[in-house]
Parts: C-alpha cells; sequence; structure tokens
C-alpha cells in the first residue's frame, strides 16, 4: 500500500524547472532514498512533501491527504529533520523537545512522559537539562530525530540527516533511525550524499537528475540495470546523473554543507 504518492509533479521558479513531472509512489513501512546531484530536485520534492512549498503543478499524497488542499492533516502525520539544524542551542534538550511537544498539541499531561520517552528512545536522558550548544554532532542530530517523533508521526522525512557528522557519529544515528523504523513500522523517505548509507539502509532508490526521475528500483535492481560487472551504487549514480559526487554542486551548496558541518563540531 503506498504511504506517499507523487503524481506528475511540476515545480517552477521563474525560469527554472526544478522538478520536471515526477511520479512515483512510496510503500507504507519502507526505507525509500532519493538520490542525486545537488540541485537534481531532491530538497524541493520535499519540502512540497512536507507541505512547506506549494508545487507548481500536479498532485502530491501523504496517508491520503493532498499536501496543498488538507496541509494540516499532512502535518499531523510527519515528521520532518531538514538539512540546516533545527535545534535551538540556547535552550536544553527538554526544553527544546517542550516547544515541539506545544507545537504537536500533545496534551499537556502526557507531554512530560512522552518528552522522556524519547529521549530515553534517542540515548540522551543524561543529556536532557544540558544546553544543546553542548551537545556532539551526533546528539544534536538525534535530538533532531526526536523533535520529528515526539508526535508518532506515520511518515519521518530526513533530508541529508548525517551531513557534517563523523563516521562513528552517523552509525550512532542510524542504529536509533533503524530501531525507530523497526519498533514503530514508520515510513522513512530520506535523501543522502552518501551512498553507503543508501546502500546498507533504503529497500528502494529514486535517482533524481534535472529535475526527472531518471531510475527507480532496490538497489539490487538498479546495480543490474547498467550492467556492469560488480557495479556499485556510486557506478548506478554516475550512469544515471551523468556525473560523480566529487563534481556537482554551487559554491553556495558547499559553502551551506561546510557551514553546517562547523556548527555540529
Amino acid at each position: 500500500m503506498a504511504i506517499i504518492e507523487i503524481k506528475s509533479l511540476v515545480k517552477e521558479f521563474k525560469t527554472l524547472k526544478a522538478i520536471d513531472s515526477i511520479s512515483l509512489e512510496v510503500k507504507s513501512g519502507e526505507i525509500f532514498g532519493l538520490l542525486g546531484p545537488n540541485g537534481a530536485g531532491k530538497t524541493t520534492t520535499v519540502k512540497i512533501l512536507t507541505t512547506l512549498l506549494p508545487p507548481t503543478s500536479g498532485e502530491a499524497f501523504v496517508d491520503g491527504f493532498n499536501v496543498v488542499h488538507e496541509a494540516s492533516k499532512v502535518r499531523r502525520v510527519i515528521g520532518y529533520v531538514p538539512q540546516a539544524l533545527s535545534a535551538d542551542g540556547t535552550l536544553t534538550g527538554y526544553e527544546n523537545l517542550l516547544i515541539f511537544a506545544k507545537l504537536y498539541d500533545i496534551p499537556a499531561k502526557i507531554r512530560k512522559e512522552r518528552i522522556f520517552d524519547v529521549l530515553d528512545f534517542m540515548g540522551l536522558t543524561d543529556h536532557a537539562n544540558k544546553l544543546v550548544r553542548n551537545y556532539s554532532g551526533g546528539m544534536i542530530r538525534r535530538l533532531e530525530v526526536a523533535q520529528a517523533m515526539l508526535h508518532h508521526p506515520m511518515v519521518l522525512f530526513l533530508d541529508e540527516p548525517t551531513v557534517g557528522l563523523d563516521p562513528v557519529a552517523r552509525q550512532i544515528v542510524w542504529e536509533h533511525i533503524m530501531k525507530l523504523r523497526k519498533e514503530l513500522n514508520m515510513t522513512i523517505f530520506m535523501t543522502t550524499h552518501y551512498m553507503e548509507e543508501a546502500d546498507s539502509f533504503c529497500d528502494r532508490i529514486a535517482i533524481m537528475n534535472l529535475g526527472k526521475v531518471a531510475a527507480i528500483g532496490t538497489v539490487q535492481e538498479l546495480k543490474t540495470s547498467i550492467d556492469k560487472a560488480n557495479a556499485t551504487l556510486d557506478d548506478v549514480f554516475a550512469y544515471y546523473s551523468g556525473s560523480t559526487l566529487d563534481l556537482g554542486g554551487s559554491y553556495r551548496d558547499s559553502a551551506r554543507a561546510r557551514n553546517i558541518a562547523k556548527r555540529l563540531g
């Protein structure tokens, strides 16, 4: 059963067509990866699905709700961890979660219990009353996932969730995300530039290029499709996007990534 449906979706910014009539479905309970070079339309797609940006034309649905006409209902069934940091460093972990609990209209009588439940789930209980500016990068990301899962969403959107983290911190974040998926049967829609993440964790992948979906399928299906012996996901990426991860991106893209990495420590 599809929990996310995208039908002939288009997004234009003046003369730029960021999304060029894409259609795809995401099954309930799967981890779906959206890959592509910088500027391919990945983040624009995520912003439309999370109701932050209206499409120019076409339709998109999350759990059967139209992202434009039923945006408030969509927001109640999704969680979103953006590329940029969303936690406030001047507040404690608990205080950050309390703000989100109020935004999600979690009843006052269960807020404290719910907050400590997610802190425990993400391994942050001992740091609940510490300022977030003193957290490590991996702890910040886990707190942001905790914020996004506080209201028990059906779909969790992760836009480059481990950008700027060292390999150990990335592994810890993913251990918690996989635990979350297993225990809550949550659907995860993610973007990443780390091919090993997509290879290890995604049930299916779509590769975008120039606003279009160039390929979609399981990791193995995509590797087989390029007819290369012992093909890697990097090979698949290069084949369908016409580029490698080392070549893409503008000065602004590089500056943003380095700024995030610096802030994460």
